[in-house]
């Protein structure tokens, strides 16, 4: 990837669709591509990727400036994985600098080095006869000598842990028997992966063995999807499939949804695996990122194990991508760089030429129409691992029902049932906070955001009123604004008006509260999931964090509160996510050896797709939802782009967006296929004091879609936006709301 062209082609940390010229420093070598440099921009310097080469520039000589800096002689990513980012710039229709913005620790693009310098003791080579005598007499850096000569070079941490002090080390440097070096990571470690089990594998079913050996047949690229019922074993078929990939020397990435779900996943494979093995996820601070980031590019990592952004982490030999939970909406990003994990995966496995499995108990409509059209491998595990069976599913028809707080009194004598006998109970609401709504009872006032079309929830630890849209506070009011009668009551339950039922009405039971609110220190989910796995009996309240991969081998009974949510959402997908949430949830039941079953609560027992949801498989149900998507010319049988514009005031934001349709029209003369609706309000039409209009645009051809988006963006960048509105391109958007 080397360049002896004159112009210098770099992708700059901006919001403009483009890249910039400069003029490589004198009298030094034209630096590589995809290597970093520090660039004059504007009156600003910042840290800049080297994307070309070139010969040519729309600049004279006079207009181009010099790059200041080379922070580095060699590519800060691998060649693929460079290429992958090109592509999702183009693919995504944003810019190649943020791109790679998005994609470098934040260190690094502050002008960290590329590689990891550490500190290392070492024995002279020459050492003074007369001071190794003198040794004799001070058997303690004798001995301190001696581990250090024997080891060749140890860290400062390896000297303490052999029970040294630094200051001993210190006293050898001072008499020249030993020396402090500055090494590179690269340097200090082995770059061969060795696989030696620590716990023995499990025994596989013969549908487990089937796809591990159908996956591990070939090392080249492939995207096999792995649809397995929960508790079907999923995670041993990752982890037996990587092993052989462990042993041919290269490396795998393992994605998970959510950050709870990695303490889990690193405790199983470090179980394992005796090669090293990195996370990567929000919750950490930039340097370990940076460090984690490290690790990995340089091989030293056999695995690594992240959240969505983990996707871009370089690999020194990469050899297997696995994506757990492959449907769910947290791979997809949802403002800058708008991408999904999972495909960017794809992409990106095809481009270094190796395997990727996407794994799920309710696969994405997308994944299974690839699976069906044979574009995908469809690997199936229908039968839970070991003795476990399938939880009964029960639609519990509480339309004429007296609730208390939301449960049923059914329900209530079953959690009852269960708990007696020692069993565990799991609730599920999607609804966190005390009460979705404060509300005078006098005159009929509800507490609403300022910011947004939305009521505020109720918290009552700390007691505040919460947006859950722009996360704005209020305090909770003594008397009602409107007609100051004190009279205020709460409408509807949330996690924690549950909680404070459940621990009324079981006084002898722990309630065990997981949602955002509850877990938000940096071990909190972590001492939660330690105390379930006790075994003790209790009560698990929670939002969709607990439906998302967890294994709880003592939950029996597993209840969805309300059903109904997604059955009229006004997203065409809601019925498709409305089914994934209550089929994972009900695979929390009933993992072990205990019999599990599912109570859902519904107003609508009747409908159509809450009876098909029980009575057949998933994929039954996935399947009924393609044929309705088919019919009406949805993805994954169209695609689909989502233009947003945001506006602090209604007007311009209206005004801006029938301006697009415009840009958009003019376009269609060269583009028949392209189908326009809109602009039209978004449903939740104001957040974080933003009016929202959306313009979607569809087209059965992928190709013909991206090459219009192409043109549209160009067109849509000459147009000046009023002040205070701003627009944004979503290729592929989930959220639609």
């Amino acid at each position: 990837m080397t360049s002896t062209n004159s112009v210098i082609r770099v992708a700059v940390p901006t919001p403009l669709r483009r890249a910039f010229d400069y003029l490589p420093i004198a009298d030094l070598p034209t630096p590589k591509v995809g290597t970093r440099v520090r660039v004059p921009f504007g009156r600003r310097e910042v840290i800049a990727v080297v994307i070309q080469g070139t010969a040519e520039s729309a600049l004279t000589d006079k207009q181009l400036k010099p790059a200041l800096e080379y922070l580095e002689t060699e590519p800060v990513l691998p060649d693929t994985l460079f290429r992958a980012l090109i592509w999702a710039s183009e693919y995504y229709q944003h810019p190649v600098g943020d791109v790679f913005a998005t994609a470098i620790p934040k260190l690094l693009r502050s002008g960290a080095p590329t590689l990891e310098i550490r500190e290392v003791w070492r024995a002279t080579v020459a050492p003074d006869p007369d001071q190794l005598t003198a040794l004799r007499r001070a058997p303690k850096q004798q001995q301190l000598h001696a581990f250090i000569e024997s080891n060749g070079q140890v860290s400062a941490a390896q000297i303490k842990q052999a029970g040294y002090s630094l200051s001993l080390a210190r006293q050898l440097e001072h008499k020249q028997l030993v020396e402090r070096a500055e090494i590179t990571a690269v340097d200090s470690v082995s770059l061969a992966q060795t696989n030696k089990p620590g716990s023995a594998p499990l025994r596989l079913n013969s549908s487990q063995q089937d796809a591990v050996d159908v996956i591990n047949a070939s090392s080249e690229f492939h995207c096999y999807l792995l649809d397995g019922v929960t508790g079907s074993g999923k995670t041993e078929v990752y982890m037996q499939a990587m092993a052989k990939v462990l042993d041919a020397g290269a490396q795998c990435l393992l994605l998970v949804p959510e950050i709870g779900l990695t303490p889990q996943n690193l405790s199983r494979f470090e179980s394992r695996f005796s090669c090293p093995i990195v996370t990567l996820h929000s919750g950490m601070t930039d340097r370990e990122r940076l460090r984690a980031w490290r690790i990995a590019r340089s091989g030293e990592a056999g695995i690594v194990i992240g959240t969505r952004s983990a996707i871009f982490t370089p690999l020194a030999s990469p050899g297997l991508i696995v994506i757990d939970e492959e449907h769910d909406s947290s791979f997809k990003q949802q403002d800058g760089l708008r991408y999904s994990a999972r495909d960017f995966g794809i992409k990106r496995a095809q481009l270094e030429s190796m395997p990727i499995v996407l794994g799920s108990a309710t696969p994405s409509l997308e994944s299974l129409n690839n699976a069906i059209a044979g574009r995908f491998t469809h690997l199936k595990l229908t039968a839970r691992a070991g003795n476990a069976s399938k939880p009964r599913l029960i639609l519990s028809d509480i339309s004429a029902s007296q609730l208390d707080e939301g449960i049923s009194q059914e329900l209530l004598i079953k959690i009852d049932k269960h708990l007696q006998q020692g069993n565990q109970v799991l609730l599920f609401i999607n609804r966190r906070g005390f009460a979705p709504v404060l509300q005078c009872l006098q005159c009929g006032w509800a507490s609403e955001c300022t910011n947004c079309n939305a009521r505020l929830t109720v918290h009552a630890k700390p007691p505040v009123l919460r947006c859950h849209h722009c996360e704005a506070r209020a305090p909770i009011p003594r008397a009602c604004p409107d007609c100051q009668s004190r009279n205020l009551a709460t409408l509807g339950a949330g996690t924690q008006k549950l909680e404070a039922f459940l621990k009324a009405r079981f006084t002898k039971t722990p309630v065990l509260r997981i949602d955002r609110d509850s877990t938000r220190g940096k071990r909190a989910f972590q001492a939660l999931f330690d105390r379930i796995n006790q075994g003790e009996s209790c009560l698990l309240l929670g939002t969709q964090m607990l439906a998302k991969g967890h294994h709880f081998p003592d939950v029996t009974l597993v209840a969805v509160l309300d059903a109904d949510i997604g059955l009229f959402s006004p997203d065409f997908r809601g019925q498709e996510h409305m089914a994934q949430t209550i089929v994972q949830t009900a695979g929390r039941a009933g993992r072990a050896e205990k019999p599990g079953e599912v109570i859902i609560q519904t107003r609508h027992s009747q409908h159509p797709a809450l009876v098909n949801l029980v009575n057949a498989s998933y994929e039954d149900y996935a399947r009924d939802l393609l044929k309705e998507r088919a019919q009406s010319k949805m993805p994954p049988f169209a695609h689909l782009a989502l233009l947003r514009i945001e506006s602090t005031f209604p007007d311009r934001g209206f005004n801006f967006a029938r301006d697009c349709l415009t840009q958009a029209n003019a376009l269609q003369t060269d583009f028949a296929a392209i189908e326009l609706i809109g602009p039209l309000p978004a449903p939740l039409e104001k957040k974080a004091g933003r009016h929202r209009f959306q313009l979607y645009i569809k087209c059965g051809s992928r190709p013909i879609l991206l090459r219009y988006l192409q043109q549209f963006t160009q067109a849509l960048e000459r147009v000046k936006s009023p002040a205070q509105t701003r627009w944004s391109l979503d290729v592929d958007p989930l959220d639609l709301i």
